[in-house]
């Protein structure tokens, strides 16, 4: 079971909220960069397709709603470790219906893992019988119904608008946020704020893509306490070059380079 293209089924996701503001982020609602800033962003956004032409939702799932509980159990997670857990869990229950009225013990159990395992249970339930009764137990595909769901914030709303059903979102997570201000594209820590700015920078259409390609990035050279600025494909375009290791083999030995199920 592996990450998808965009499929034509509704889903949703979910992790903490991030703010419940409805619509998309538009470069209208930032103030205007100036253009050095615009063409570096892009020049930097070009680099990256480069650098990752394979990038995509690393996490796994075969449809809509398994992406929608994927999101919700990666809150304070690795991808790696929710991998592990959703194959039984996605046996176990197929449908909104079967969530919606599941044994909140037994889903605990098999999610117990992952972490916040209450919380995420409570979510996922919660979700579920939401669906069931507003959304005839599919996922929405608009932004302003899916942050209506409990627990789902911006950024899982963003996920699943993005990869499965392919509406241009801007996903800011952890790696996002670190990314966006080391590239001098925001200063902000609020995720509403970074997703603005961002737009403000990038042409919608890329949205979904950039932020996958950053989050490739993010977890496999750009790392938050020693980045490899050395071995980094970014290092003539980036304005925070020399934050971590430029020795380009020391820096190399910081690059991770297995798939996503192999790093710690």
């Amino acid at each position: 079971m592996a990450s998808r293209a965009p499929v034509s089924v509704r889903s949703a996701a979910a992790g903490r909220p991030a703010g419940r503001a409805t619509g998309r982020a538009t470069a209208s609602t930032a103030a205007k960069p100036d253009e050095t800033t615009r063409r570096r962003a892009r020049a930097i956004a070009a680099k990256l397709a480069e650098l990752y032409p394979d990038a995509h939702c690393e996490l796994n799932f075969s449809n809509p709603l398994e992406l929608l509980v994927a999101t919700i159990l990666s809150a304070q997670c690795t991808d790696r470790r929710v991998n592990m857990v959703t194959p039984k869990l996605f046996a176990r229950y197929r449908t909104a219906a079967d969530y919606a009225s599941a044994d909140r013990a037994e889903l605990e159990s098999l999610i117990a893992s992952t972490g916040f395992y209450r919380n995420k249970a409570r979510s996922i339930i919660g979700m579920a019988q939401e669906l069931c009764a507003r959304f005839g137990g599919e996922v929405p595909d608009r932004l302003e119904d899916l942050v209506t769901l409990p627990g789902v914030g911006r950024k899982t709303a963003n996920v699943v608008l993005g990869t499965a059903f392919g509406v241009p979102g801007i996903t800011v997570d952890t790696h996002v946020l670190r990314l966006a201000k080391r590239f001098g594209w925001t200063t902000s820590d609020d995720p509403v704020v970074v997703e603005r700015d961002i737009a403000a920078l990038i042409p919608r259409k890329e949205w979904t893509i950039l932020s996958h390609r950053m989050i490739w990035h993010g977890r496999r050279v750009c790392h938050a306490r020693r980045p490899a600025c050395g071995a980094c494909g970014l290092k003539e375009l980036c304005p925070s070059y020399g934050i971590g290791p430029t020795d380009p083999q020391e820096a190399a030995k910081l690059v991770k380079t297995k798939p996503i199920d192999e790093l710690p």
